[in-house]
């Protein structure tokens, strides 16, 4: 997969901190701690390009996806869109960005309203951000069916007469209609069959190739990130440990985490199986809520030295990619890791 060309980042996204309050104790001597759900994660989307944040369920993936959204407020750092803040916006200053700015969500059964027809879905965009009235606007809620694969026939009927790969088309369809630079996508095929989720990866693909909008593409299953991201970020308890270009990711991964991480993905050949080394993680996960004032991966880091990981919190950089690790690279895998997807 090409790189854009355009080096100009549209979403711009600098030290994003998202801590939810949490009260503890009784009434009288309750404190007030913190989960740091997103604990200073910065990264560009280019024009046109497709960034992939992957990571192990409850790392901030969504967290993240929901601050870049402006659906809930971040407690730290900024957001860009199209150079124009708006971290800080209020609902009605937000309104006029939203055009720019669309999601599709993970879960396509919950993310549309039982009581409103596909057409009715679809078109929302068009009324809200005034672009289509009428039959004029009938008509684009029909080619729109057709650009993500529905049959325009099905224009009045309701979600729960579709399957849940069609749903998710017709979420897809509808974040399309106010034809938007940037589509976050929270994980928008976890919730699908395995024989849909191929389907769906390669329309987003075909879209971005013909609109040119970018993605932020959030999964936590690494081929399917690797299929589809131009650029990923990965994820740990709140803050991306190792940033990279898809294929040098796969074929140099210099974050322990990031190693274990491809070392427990299948790969469909007997002889390479037997071969792989795996690297187990010991020990439990860590807490959100907990601060760690290392390296929040050290309790269960192959490679930890105590003395340095936790003193402090190591920064993302270095060579060939950035990672945040004081000896990235030193438990590198033994072979390469090709995962596919199929479709």
């Amino acid at each position: 997969m090409s790189q854009p060309d355009n080096a100009t980042p549209i979403l711009e996204v600098r030290d994003l901190k998202v801590h939810f309050p949490v009260r503890r104790g009784s009434l009288f001597s309750a404190k007030t701690e913190f989960v740091r759900a997103v604990d200073g994660v910065s990264f560009d989307v280019k024009p046109g390009e497709t960034f992939g944040l992957v990571g192990e369920s409850g790392c901030g993936k969504s967290t993240t996806a929901r601050a870049i959204m402006n659906l809930v407020k971040p407690t730290d750092g900024t957001i860009h869109l199209s150079g124009k803040r708006i971290d800080n916006l209020s609902a009605d200053g937000m309104r006029i960005h939203r055009r720019d700015l669309q999601m599709i969500f993970q879960d396509p059964y919950a993310s549309l309203n039982p009581r409103m027809t596909v057409g009715t879905i679809i078109g929302e965009p068009l009324s809200i951000f005034g672009l289509k009235t009428g039959i004029d606007r009938k008509l684009e809620v029909m080619r729109l069916m057709d650009v993500v694969g529905l049959n325009p026939r099905f224009v009045n009927r309701y979600p729960h007469e579709f399957s849940g790969g069609q749903r998710q088309r017709i979420g897809i369809a509808r974040a399309l209609a106010a034809r938007p630079k940037v589509i976050v996508c929270d994980e928008p095929i976890s919730a699908l069959d395995v024989s849909i989720q191929a389907q769906v990866i390669n329309l987003l693909m075909d879209l971005q190739q013909k609109l040119g909008v970018a993605y932020v593409f959030i999964a936590h299953d690494l081929s399917v990130v690797r299929h589809i991201s131009h650029r990923i970020g990965v994820m740990y308890l709140g803050r991306i440990v190792e940033l990279s270009e898809s294929q040098e990711l796969f074929r140099h991964p210099m974050h322990p985490y990031t190693q274990a991480l491809l070392s427990a993905i299948p790969v469909p050949d007997p002889e390479i199986e037997r071969k792989r080394k795996r690297i187990v993680l010991q020990g439990e996960v860590p807490s959100p809520d907990k601060f760690y004032p290392g390296c929040p991966f050290a309790d269960r880091c192959p490679i930890v030295q105590p003395e340095t990981c936790t003193a402090s919190p190591p920064p993302l950089e270095g060579k060939p990619h950035p990672a945040a690790c004081f000896f990235a690279g030193e438990a590198n895998l033994e072979e390469p890791v090709e995962p596919t997807i199929e479709g």
